[in-house]
């Protein structure tokens, strides 16, 4: 056991003072400070501290040579602070979908960052059958292809309803239009439905390669097990350098546009970027599995 001291916790835009006290790769407590106790400390004030960051991406490189793989996940992961990866396998048959996810987890079998696996279906596969298979497997969210307001209004929402539950995985939409008013209108035709029939559901489009927001980091059942610094989650965080231009931001702005001042993450209590060094650990990511979509009440 260690203590991280005077760390400054980003949340909200707010910095909170506070230190931690450290159980191999777990938060074991938060206090103000833990002056009694006889332990190593770590000081860590010159720091803004974040959860590491659950980035939502579908366009993994899976297909090409490892080295090539390694360098996309150390560019777009490990060097802006993301520790988990958030995807989904497109199925078009029921009968393909256990298919389709035992090869992306193979695929990932490599992976030095954690993955969370939904899958992508067209409209026309939102049946009960499907999604009894899909809690059968533990999906934490699927995504729904919708390409026209008419195929909603034939679907047998009740039934749906009936068979999410009780793990309740989230439905969540991907717009094929390309005009901005008919994206719109399906939006809007689809939160209006999902509102009236009680799915869970997210409302509107996840955007690909951003943080994921707290908010569907619950609905999808990620949160507080990632991207968070609470008392029992897993030591993953980043320290970015202090300094004036930063005050009053978010962590999505931290991601943006202060990657230049991100110096250390550490994932699951083990150092993966120390500086501009990245510490590439094959297979130290693992497949999370989500015991209960939503079950986190924020």
């Amino acid at each position: 056991m260690y203590i991280i001291e005077y760390a400054n916790i980003l949340k909200n835009k707010q910095l909170t003072a506070c230190s931690l006290l450290i159980d191999e790769d777990r938060i074991a407590r938060i206090e103000s400070c833990f002056n009694h106790y006889r332990l190593m400390k770590m000081n860590v004030d010159p720091f803004i501290m974040t959860p590491t960051y659950v980035l939502f991406n579908s366009k993994i490189p899976l297909n090409e040579s490892f080295p090539e793989l390694k360098k996309y996940l150390i560019e777009h992961f490990l060097l802006k602070g993301c520790t988990t990866l958030f995807t989904y396998v497109d199925v078009s048959y029921e009968n393909k979908l256990t298919e389709k996810i035992s090869e992306m987890k193979t695929a990932l079998i490599s992976s030095p960052i954690d993955f969370v696996i939904a899958v992508k279906i067209p409209v026309r596969l939102l049946t009960p059958s499907l999604i009894r298979s899909c809690k059968k497997e533990k999906i934490p969210a699927i995504f729904v292809e919708l390409d026209n307001q008419g195929e909603l209004e034939k679907i047998p929402w009740g039934w749906i309803r009936e068979a999410l539950f009780p793990y309740n995985c989230p439905l969540i939409p991907l717009i094929s239009f390309s005009q901005k008013k008919e994206a719109r209108d399906v939006l809007s035709k689809w939160k209006g439905i999902m509102v009236k029939e009680k799915i869970p559901a997210i409302y509107e489009e996840i955007e690909e390669k951003q943080p994921l927001p707290v908010t569907v980091l619950n609905k999808v059942g990620l949160f507080p097990q990632k991207a968070s610094l609470m008392q029992g989650a897993e030591l993953s965080y980043n320290l970015y350098v202090k300094g004036r231009e930063i005050n009053n931001v978010d962590e999505v702005k931290l991601f943006h546009y202060h990657g230049d001042r991100l110096v250390v993450t550490v994932h699951k209590g083990k150092i993966v970027r120390s500086g501009n060094q990245v510490l590439f650990k094959p297979g130290f990511g693992k497949n999370v599995e989500v015991r209960t979509p939503s079950y986190f009440s924020l």
